[in-house]
Order: C-alpha cells, then structure tokens, then sequence
C-alpha cells in the first residue's frame, strides 16, 4: 500500500510531486500514468479515500448498521470534518461545517448574508463568477428583493445600500486570484458583508479567513482536497456572526435538539445551524480520508510548489503562445490557462496523448497544479505536448 510522507517530519518545503505515490492516476494510452493536470476540476484519488470508503462500508456500515450514528461518530462528522477543512482555510475550530452541495451551501451563504444587513438594497457580485455563483446570486436576488449588481472583483465599488459583496479567490476560468484583503477591506468600509468563493483556492494555497475578517465562505473539495466526484463542500461563517446567523434552509439537523423532533425549529448553536439533511457519510467519509495528505504540511509550501509547477510549465511554452493567466505569483492561482482556436479538440488530442487538462467554452485550456502530485517533469512534458499540437 502507498504510504503517506512520514508525520513525525514535517514537510515545511513540500516539493511538487512529494506525495504521488499516495494517489492513483489516471492511465496514459500507452498504459502508464497519465500526466494529471485537472485537479483544478477533479482531484486525482488518493489511496486513503478508497480505503476509508470501504472501511466506511464494510467496518463500520455493515458492521454496525444505525447505530452507526453514535458508535462511529457520524453524527458528529460535520462539524468535526469542518475543523479539518478550517485548518486549511485559516478558520479557527468551529466555523465551518461540511456537507450538502456547493449550490445548496452558496444559496444557504447568500441569503443568511443579507439577511445580515436588513434594509439594504444591493446584493454586488461577480460579473464573470463562476455560473452557479451567478445563476444563484440572480435567484437570491429575486427571492429578497435585492438588486443584483455586477463588477470584475478588482473594480468592485460597494456603497451604503449594499448589503453582499460575492466574488470568487480565484477565477475559475483564467486562474487569477483576487486581492481578498483589499476587496474586504473596500466591503467592510462600506458595511457590507464579504462571502467568498474558495472552489478555485482551498488545497492549492493557504487562504487567511479568521485574519482577513472575511464573513462568510463556500467552497467544494473534490477539486485540490481530492475528496472525489460529488464531495461534499463546505460552509465558513466567521465567529462574530453565529449568534444572529438566520439560514434559509432549516433543516432537522441544523436544530438544536434534533431528534427531539419538535414542532418549531429552534437553531443550533454556532455554524452547526447551517446543517440540513441527513450527512452523506460515504462521501464524507473518503474526503476524511483524503484530506490526510495535507497532514503537517505548510500550505505556504504547497502554494510555492505549486507556483514551481506553473513557473516550469510556462517557460516550456513556445513564443507567442497565448497565457490568459497573470505569470506574477501574487496574481496567479493554482492553474493557467491557455487562449487556442479549438480548446476541445486540442483538449481531445492531449489526451490521447497522455496529458489530461479541461477545457472551457470557447477557446481556454486549464492546466491545473496540484502539487501533491504533479511533479516538473510533468509540467515540462504538457508544454511541450501543447505546443507540438500548437
């Protein structure tokens, strides 16, 4: 079985590729791995998700069946898994809660945001956000009576009627990353509230929640955390906000007495408010295992082995090829993107091959550097792929 570096030594200055024997790759056409640079979409699968899956099914499901709930702590999971996931988002214990899609959290997020800043009028989004960020901010708008405004995240301009500043880490096309401290800083002088989107940033670089004095936060973890396809995202709601956090979506397990089965729905203490449904333990289950990778090591350093992978892919570029992303580090995410004329054929004829990237209507290639497993030779061989289709 692959094994994870050992956790007595911390690995302050991970190199890219440090953890690829733990993790399965896709195969090649000629039958070896695959050059994987679409974690940036879905995550490669690490050995630790399969096995705590089919401990999850056969040890503790099987075994135990309902009682489960209690014997195995799954009741608990969400909040605790939401620790986890803290830590790699700079929350302090007890801020974020995982489970349910990224839309259903998003929508969650979004209303329980303005409804934090009642008697304004104006919910100011991302024009170019990613299209459930946007298609959910029109439907909220709709819902509260807010009216939706749109601006890049660089020229965002919030004002006295503006009650929700919505804008991504990153953009999910292009791959830049948005200065968070100076558009929460613009929202907070404002007195608006600031809900992040973290699908693009958690896992690929260390994100400062609590120190950014960012309000609330959705992400995914099948990207970067490897959680696998359908993972369950995650809700941040910073600390200062639990105690009026109004959620749209009051389902039975954000109650504070759940099984108690009551008439009126009374919220849970803190984040746990933010629960719905019955947790999806299998899926919840493998991210915990997942997420193992990331275990004592500095996401300074992931971030910096990222950067590397970026830095060889690019100068492995042919002149004149036509990168969309910002090649400085203080702008770049943890992928980059390149404008073709065919970005689905060429997507296409990278992968036979051996190169897996994503494509993005009309003309972007995305490639994705998640260093845990991607190393520079890897790097240096998309490039050069590309550039022979080119």
């Amino acid at each position: 079985m692959a094994r994870l570096p050992d956790r007595r030594a911390p690995l302050d200055v991970p190199r890219p590729g440090w953890a690829r024997a733990a993790f399965v790759l896709p195969r090649a056409p000629d039958g070896g791995d695959a050059v994987y640079l679409a974690g940036n979409s879905l995550g490669a699968q690490p050995h630790a998700a399969r096995e705590a899956l089919l401990s999850a099914v056969d040890e503790q499901w099987a075994a135990v069946g309902v009682a489960g709930w209690e014997d195995c702590g799954w009741w608990a999971t969400p909040q605790s898994l939401g620790d986890r996931v803290g830590a790699l988002v700079g929350a302090a214990p007890g801020q974020v809660v995982v489970g349910d899609s990224t839309s259903v959290q998003l929508f969650g997020a979004l209303i329980a945001a303005a409804r934090l800043r009642p008697g304004r009028g104006v919910l100011l989004s991302d024009g170019g956000h990613f299209p459930t960020d946007r298609y959910l901010a029109a439907s909220v708008a709709r819902l509260t009576g807010l009216r939706l405004h749109t601006a890049a995240p660089d020229g965002m301009a919030p004002d006295a009627d503006t009650a929700v500043v919505a804008v991504p880490a990153v953009d999910f096309r292009t791959g830049e990353r948005w200065d968070l401290a100076a558009i929460v800083a613009r929202a907070h002088e404002a007195g608006a509230v600031v809900l992040v989107d973290l699908s693009h940033a958690v896992g690929v670089m260390p994100v400062e929640l609590d120190a950014l004095g960012v309000d609330l936060a959705v992400g995914c973890t099948y990207k970067y955390l490897n959680g696998g396809p359908g993972a369950p995202a995650f809700a941040y709601v910073a600390a200062r906000h639990h105690d009026v956090l109004d959620p749209p979506l009051t389902g039975w397990a954000g109650h504070a007495d759940p099984f108690a089965m009551t008439e009126a729905w009374t919220p849970a203490p803190g984040v746990g408010r933010l629960r719905v449904g019955t947790p999806p333990m299998l899926s919840m289950l493998a991210l915990d295992g997942a997420l193992g990778v990331f275990d004592d090591v500095d996401l300074a350093g992931v971030r910096a082995a990222s950067l590397a992978l970026g830095d060889a892919f690019l100068a492995a570029l042919p002149a004149g090829a036509d990168v969309v992303t910002p090649r400085e580090h203080d702008r770049r995410g943890g992928h980059v993107a390149v404008r073709v004329r065919d970005a689905d054929g060429l997507c296409a004829a990278l992968a036979r091959r051996g190169v897996v990237v994503d494509a993005r209507p009309p003309d972007l290639l995305r490639f994705g550097f998640a260093a845990p497993y991607v190393t520079l030779d890897d790097a240096r061989t998309a490039a050069r792929e590309l550039a022979a289709l080119l």
